[in-house]
């Protein structure tokens, strides 16, 4: 496995590689990869010549400057993942080398980019875009693998797939939970042993309120998930949507469209960490 810090190295590499009629697939990550990342890396190299995987932690998509500086890093650990899963490349660049000018695209794709996560994080999307869109410019992959933890992310990304006219297939891959529930996620690093406890309590109302939504309205649902999650020490709801799977708009019933999902966003412990996650209730 090759690690590059520049940019061009790589295109170079991938140049010869695409000579040679091997097919690429890109892994974007942000580091501190975990089992979730790994089952992305492996389907990607079982369905490509060649896997990328990008670890940069990018600083345009934080509208909040503390969580920038707490993310986690781990790059040589990261790599040693990599390497064991069968990636080919890594690319990990500086800021500089990934912005070398200030990158003043903006992205804005209505209604999917404007609720929920885009409500509570003005500029998280258009951060998100700007590197991805970067990324594919840069590697040109014939797919990249994205996985459903970030289920909004992944509709955003595909929209301005389309915007933009890329020829790049985006490719959804399974949540990845521990056993106990937790989607695998670079934040529950950060988590005190005490707060990784009470995490779990996140999914498993999720999975409750799919019974409990059987018999009770969209609005009683969404009280039921809030209220739980709430009533655990340490957990605080910042949002909880049950929508359209389309179009990512509120619902008001359950038959108001087949495919329905619910998506939460939680504060954990003191510091706190914002964990999010999802639950289908139609599909």
């Amino acid at each position: 496995m090759k690690v590059f810090s520049k940019i061009v190295d790589l295109q170079n590499q991938l140049f010869e590689d695409r000579k040679n009629g091997k097919e690429i697939g890109l892994v974007p990550t942000m580091g501190a990869l975990h089992e979730g990342h790994a089952s992305l890396v492996r389907r990607s190299v079982k369905e490509n010549g060649i896997t990328v995987v990008s670890v940069f932690v990018n600083p345009t998509q934080f509208n909040d400057k503390n969580d920038l500086k707490n993310y986690p890093r781990t790059l040589d650990a990261d790599c040693q993942l990599l390497d064991a899963c069968g990636a080919d490349y890594v690319l990990a660049p500086s800021v500089e080398e990934m912005y070398p000018t200030p990158d003043t695209r903006q992205f804005e794709f209505p209604p999917v980019s404007t609720v929920m996560e885009g409500a509570h994080r003005p500029g998280h999307f258009n951060g998100v875009c700007q590197v991805v869109s970067r990324l594919f410019y840069i590697v040109k992959p014939n797919r990249a693998y994205f996985g459903e933890k970030d289920w909004q992310q992944i509709a955003v990304v595909k929209a301005m797939v389309k915007q933009l006219g890329l020829k790049v297939q985006i490719v959804e891959c399974d949540i990845v939970r521990d056993a106990d529930g937790l989607a695998r996620s670079s934040r529950n690093t950060l988590l005190a042993k005490d707060e990784r406890a009470i995490a779990p309590a996140i999914y498993k109302t999720l999975k409750e309120s799919i019974s409990y939504a059987k018999t009770h309205t969209v609005g009683e649902t969404h009280d039921f998930v809030v209220n739980t999650i709430n009533a655990v020490d340490g957990l605080k709801v910042e949002y909880f949507s049950i929508v359209d799977g389309n179009t990512l708009q509120d619902i008001a019933a359950w038959d108001d469209t087949p495919y329905v999902v619910g998506c939460i966003t939680v504060y954990c412990g003191k510091t706190p960490i914002r964990l999010i996650d999802h639950i289908k209730y139609k599909a």
